[in-house]
């Protein structure tokens, strides 16, 4: 089977590795995003994908936009392709010259959230479950008939990024043999027109914690945005980045700090309370719970939040 892998960030990687190593699939070239300039230095940083290409000595294509390949992919008289997050979405003539089709590989059981975060939404949303879906993708945003799936549960605690790296591995074998149930002639089927729910990309204006919100959503919402954009307060009249805050036992006025434990800073919320385990404060690296206590000693009965509400002591910043 001879095939062309479209993907971009790490999450494509193990699906991309999985294809290079079966014996029966040829990987004749690899399209990813273009390099992008990043860190203050704007020293442009290849994709994952594209490391992982080139270790394996697949030519790598960067196209701004996927047309520019056009001819090259119909001089390669490929018998499918394979998608995995690549970052655009393909035009009619490109779909047309992927042989029998693009399979994608999508990180949600579809239909429920088509768009390009699903694991950020189904940990938002509070999913028991979710998943990986494969499918032929069609002019639509993921919409396309389904070959197969896999379910999973979501872990107590977990991340978007733990979960994804899990969806990952689980996916890539799934892609490979989807790819080889097209090749033999088997059907996919349309997504049914029921549970439709979309994902849309998240940005930081997105993920503000609101503190008056029960302690399950507040948890919720930062392990959907760990470990970007990341879900942020205000401490002291600065962005406060919130990773991980886990429901734990305590009650007062949202955003109060009640306590300090060994872990973390329990802070109060609008039905609960959670613990402040993983945080960035601005301008300064990610620290756990405890390493925040230490070096800036919140004390109780200061607030975080909209400062504009909140009634803060004036504490040196221990960053200064």
């Amino acid at each position: 089977m001879r095939i062309v892998f479209l993907g971009t960030p790490e999450a494509a990687v193990p699906s991309l590795e999985a294809l290079v190593g079966a014996d029966d699939i040829d990987v004749a070239a690899v399209i990813t995003n273009p390099d992008r300039a990043k860190g203050r230095s704007r020293t442009p940083i290849p994709p994952p994908v594209k490391v992982a290409a080139e270790a394996a000595g697949i030519p790598v294509w960067q196209p701004d936009r996927p047309r520019e390949v056009l001819d090259d992919l119909h001089a390669l008289e490929l018998d499918a392709c394979a998608v995995v997050a690549y970052g655009a979405l393909l035009p009619k003539d490109v779909l047309a010259a992927g042989g029998r089709g693009f399979v994608n590989l999508h990180f949600s059981l579809l239909p429920r959230w088509r768009g390009a975060a699903p694991v950020q939404h189904a940990i938002r949303a509070g999913d028991a479950t979710t998943g990986v879906t494969t499918f032929v993708l069609d002019e639509g945003m993921d919409t396309g008939p389904v070959i197969d799936h896999e379910e999973v549960v979501i872990e107590p605690g977990e991340s978007a990024g733990e979960l994804l790296e899990r969806l990952a591995g689980l996916g890539a074998p799934v892609l490979t043999r989807s790819l080889r149930a097209l090749m033999d002639g088997v059907t996919p089927q349309p997504q049914p027109p029921d549970g439709v729910t979309l994902a849309p990309k998240i940005t930081s204006d997105d993920v503000a914690l609101d503190l008056a919100a029960p302690a399950t959503e507040v948890d919720r919402l930062a392990r959907s945005a760990d470990p970007a954009p990341g879900a942020h307060t205000r401490f002291r009249d600065k962005r406060l980045k919130v990773f991980a805050a886990p429901p734990v036992d305590g009650d007062g006025a949202p955003g109060t700090v009640l306590r300090i434990e060994p872990d973390g800073v329990v802070v109060a919320c609008g039905r609960g309370a959670v613990r402040l385990d993983a945080v960035q404060p601005e301008g300064k690296a990610r620290m756990d719970g405890a390493a925040f206590a230490n070096g800036y000693r919140p004390e109780p009965g200061e607030r975080l939040g909209d400062p504009g509400t909140s009634e803060q002591p004036v504490v040196p910043d221990a960053g200064s």
